[in-house]
């Protein structure tokens, strides 16, 4: 860290031999000592605001230092990642490394429900089951309490109910993860735990191996918190970094179904990329569910409309060098689709 609490970041030799940059934009694979902007993540780069939790994991992570009796305040930026260590979302792992993990690979997914609901609620909350929480949630972002679990030998990412959600909420996600599914999205595979809470294998996870992830917000140092993004932009990321067509329709795909079923959260880091085997790809499909937004629009507008009409989808297709009619036939086979369901 800079003395005006700026982090800074250099690639060793060997990575510069051997590597890939981790964040094509804001860390180009070069030499020199790269030096982050304030905003809008507090003096720290964007691929590694990744790594560091928020929402639901930000609470847990709190929680879980004051029961150790650590002030959350006192730590700074490079003090939160070396606590997520190597537990992090994608591939990336930091030294020292300060993580806890859970003594057993097995969960008692019933019992934590409960108490991710306790402590939700504060006033009936004693933390009895603080730890065990953190270990299995504590770097996740987004305001729904989750954890990770391992079954079958793959690992799981698993989904509470937060305090707004009616208690169908998991099975509401599972049936929509699957209509995206049958609409060409690509999604991981996912399953109801319990019969109740929604569960989607982890996309950063491949064969026992770590997968380098990054988001949108990482990616262009976007504020997720405020809308910031066209689909547009997506678009350019996407052949900018991939330089295949056929990431640039799976990238419409992904915009028409979240604005078929009314997805207007779909925020700056609701939206990744993954680099695998060499090159970058729109992730798989995560967080579709019908959402207000910001007011009721999309986060991320359509054609630089925030209540986009089937118009605004197709001429951004265009603009993006799509075959339109191909487009508006997808569009429409998409919403032929979701009518059967919804």
């Amino acid at each position: 860290m800079t003395n005006d609490h700026l982090c800074t970041f250099e690639y060793t030799g060997d990575f510069l031999s051997n590597g890939f940059s981790i964040s094509p934009f804001e860390l180009p694979l070069q030499k020199g000592v790269f030096v982050a902007k304030q905003h809008p993540f507090e003096g720290g780069f964007g691929v590694f605001d990744d790594s560091l939790p928020d929402g639901w994991g930000l609470l847990i992570l709190d929680k879980y230092l004051q029961s150790i009796g650590t002030k959350p305040a006192s730590l700074n930026l490079l003090d939160r990642l070396a606590i997520v260590g190597n537990t992090g979302r994608g591939a990336l792992e930091f030294v020292p490394d300060r993580s806890v993990m859970p003594s057993s690979q097995e969960a008692d997914i019933e019992k934590l429900a409960k108490e991710a609901s306790a402590l939700l609620e504060e006033k009936s909350y004693y933390g009895k089951n603080i730890v065990e929480l953190y270990q299995r949630g504590g770097s996740p972002g987004g305001a729904r309490p989750k954890i990770f679990v391992k079954e079958d030998g793959q690992e799981w990412l698993v989904k509470f109910p937060a305090k707004s959600d009616p208690e169908t909420i998991g099975k509401t996600e599972y049936e929509y993860a699957l209509l995206a599914q049958e609409c060409g999205v690509e999604m991981p595979e996912v399953r109801l735990f319990e019969g109740k809470y929604f569960g989607t294998r982890r996309f950063d996870r491949k064969e026992g191996e770590k997968t380098h992830v990054i988001s949108m917000a990482g990616l262009l140092r976007a504020d997720y918190r405020t809308p910031c993004l066209d689909y547009w932009q997506v678009f350019q990321v996407s052949m900018a970094l991939s330089h295949d067509v056929e990431e640039l329709w799976r990238v419409f795909r992904l915009m028409c179904f979240n604005y078929l079923i009314g997805n207007k959260d779909d925020h700056a880091k609701n939206l990744s990329f993954i680099y695998d085997n060499g090159t970058w790809q729109l992730s798989s499909a995560y967080d579709l569910l019908p959402s207000d937004g910001f007011g009721g629009y999309h986060t991320t507008s359509i054609n630089d409309s925030i209540a986009p009409k089937d118009s605004d989808l197709l001429a951004l297709a265009g603009k993006a060098g799509l075959e339109v009619k191909t487009a508006e036939r997808i569009l429409e086979e998409m919403r032929s689709v979701i009518k059967t369901k919804i």
